[in-house]
């Protein structure tokens, strides 16, 4: 679900602290901090789309609230009238995240398709998110294939450990034991502090049997 967390907060937070602006990401469920993020880096950005940027604000704050409903109905008109610009792109991401909090997996999906943003980690964050969406669908081998695309996307430590993951665990439910150690060796070798946090090796031997 997403946190009831201050705009002003989120900004401070993700302006001083690069290293938990990643592990957020890293961790999922928090979505809201990605945008968070997303609208400060928009702001100093530039001035074009301003009401396009303007339009998505109430939704935000009912994602925020975890009012979903009232999310979803605020949001919808927001993605189809600014379709393309920055508010619309950003609106289609939160609109998305809140179909998902509904089990609407399919309809998130399509969403998430269509988000179109600059901005890498949320780029990747919308790839991710389409895994989730497949994986829920129970669709693993298409979910595995997005985590390793947004894995491979902008590498960092926290968020491509994080899909490549969540791939192996994809990989494990087509009984594809081979690839699904193959990665998680890859954690091991190159995320060892990830590999540490998640208990890898138990993985790693789950996989081999």
């Amino acid at each position: 679900m997403l946190e009831n967390i201050s705009g002003s907060s989120i900004k401070e937070q993700f302006k001083s602290n690069d290293k938990l602006r990643l592990i957020t990401y890293a961790v999922g469920g928090v979505v809201v901090l990605v945008v968070g993020y997303f609208l400060y880096s928009i702001f100093i950005g530039g001035p074009a789309n301003e009401k396009s940027k303007a339009a998505y604000f109430e939704g935000l704050n009912y994602a925020e609230k975890d009012s979903t409903d009232a999310a979803i109905d605020q949001l919808k008109p927001v993605v189809k009238k600014y379709d393309g610009k920055i508010g619309g792109e950003v609106a289609q991401f939160i609109y998305a995240r809140q179909l998902m909090a509904k089990g609407q997996f399919s309809k998130a999906l399509d969403e998430l398709e269509g988000v179109k943003v600059k901005h890498k980690t949320v780029s990747v964050m919308a790839i991710g998110l389409q895994g989730d969406c497949k994986s829920e669908m129970k669709k693993y081998e298409e979910a595995a294939t997005l985590y390793l695309k947004a894995a491979d996307a902008n590498e960092d430590e926290f968020t491509t450990p994080t899909y490549l993951f969540k791939a192996a665990a994809c990989s494990e439910k087509l009984k594809e034991n081979e690839e699904a150690l193959a990665i998680y060796k890859r954690i091991q070798d190159n995320y060892p502090d990830f590999a540490t946090q998640k208990s890898i090796k138990k993985y790693i031997a789950r996989a081999t049997k």
